[in-house]
């Protein structure tokens, strides 16, 4: 099987080298609107879209230029899916799971509960047959997906109270991502999926209780350290998650060989900088929120074998109401099963 990695970055030198010899061209000039889901001020994902859409630009000397919009000037932050489809943006960057709403089993690109980590998933995703799904499930509206990210373990929760057992979550108001939501329902959450932007007005006003988000350097940029002082580990619900960038079908199919190639390898470069990213500035953050009165703590483990078996709950009803997501978790299954061999034998524990 030929490495993907590989062939993006031999197909970018055959653009430099060869692609571009037209550049001065007219009809090879592209001028690309995209949506960003996400702030450029937030740590680790709010740079990517304009670092993919200066990428691009560097590598056709101009030619192609990706003009990059926050959160709301077009469309709202999660709100990307249909004008994509529609061709009212030519691409947004996002996260599959941004897109449940169309169909649940999206959240799978994303990430799910008790899920592996990056390298394991990455492993799916590019080898797997994750990206061949994920592909075809968006053409069916128009769309082009290209994984485009990937970030580390995130947090499981901001509280304004300690949580000393989970029948404490009764009747709380929450925000919470993709299925693992559905986990937080059996305990008696209402959960809601909110955009980044969104969340610390929500929690200020009281119409949320609580909140999970990402990782801790990525929530200390939206402040949410400043209302809830009970940070909870680990991220069970996102041990890892993907971003994606999503195109119009129409505008990815007038691109050129060079144009897409190019395009595809600063996605392929943008996954290792985020990982080394996420991974890089976790504990500073996790200091700071210490620093600024957060108290950082560890779920024990009976919680997490509570959390687990309810898991198991929510991905069976998840598989016998949706055939993609049944197709999409055998798929995961399969492949982990496979894996486990190398995974228990490979790693320290």
């Amino acid at each position: 099987m030929p490495n993907k990695f590989l062939t993006a970055a031999c197909a970018v030198g055959m653009a430099a080298s060869f692609g571009l010899a037209t550049a001065d061209k007219a009809e090879a000039k592209e001028r690309w609107k995209m949506h960003s889901a996400f702030g450029q001020n937030v740590a680790v994902i709010g740079p990517v879209g304009y670092r993919i859409a200066e990428w691009v630009n560097e590598m056709t000397d101009g030619d192609f230029d990706i003009k990059v919009f926050e959160p709301g000037a077009i469309v709202g932050g999660y709100a990307y899916y249909d004008a994509v489809s529609e061709g009212a943006l030519d691409a947004a960057y996002g996260t599959p799971g941004a897109n449940q709403g169309k169909n649940s089993a999206y959240n799978f690109f994303s990430t799910w509960p008790f899920g592996p980590p990056a390298p394991e998933f990455l492993a799916w995703m590019l080898y797997g047959g994750g990206v061949e799904m994920a592909e075809e499930m968006y053409a069916r509206d128009n769309i082009v997906f290209h994984m485009c990210g990937m970030i580390p373990p995130e947090t499981s929760g901001w509280f304004r109270t300690e949580i000393t057992s989970l029948e404490e979550l009764q009747g709380l108001k929450m925000r919470f991502f993709g299925l693992g939501a559905k986990v937080m329902q059996k305990f008696g959450v209402s959960t809601q999926q909110l955009a980044g932007g969104d969340i610390y007005p929500a929690l200020e006003l009281g119409t949320i209780d609580a909140t999970e988000f990402s990782m801790p350097a990525i929530d200390r940029s939206y402040g949410f350290y400043q209302i809830a002082k009970y940070n909870y580990f680990p991220g069970w619900h996102q041990q890892s998650t993907t971003n994606e960038i999503l195109i119009n079908k129409e505008k990815w199919d007038g691109l050129s060989a060079p144009y897409q190639a190019i395009f595809k390898a600063a996605c392929k470069a943008n996954i290792a900088q985020e990982i080394a990213e996420g991974e890089f500035l976790q504990a500073d953050a996790m200091a700071a929120n210490e620093a600024d009165g957060v108290t950082n703590v560890r779920w024990p483990d009976e919680v997490l074998t509570e959390l687990e078996s309810a898991w198991g709950e929510v991905i069976a009803e998840e598989v016998a109401a949706n055939e993609d997501s049944a197709r999409i978790w055998a798929s995961i299954t399969e492949f982990r099963d496979k894996f486990k061999i190398w995974g228990e034998m490979g790693y320290l524990k």
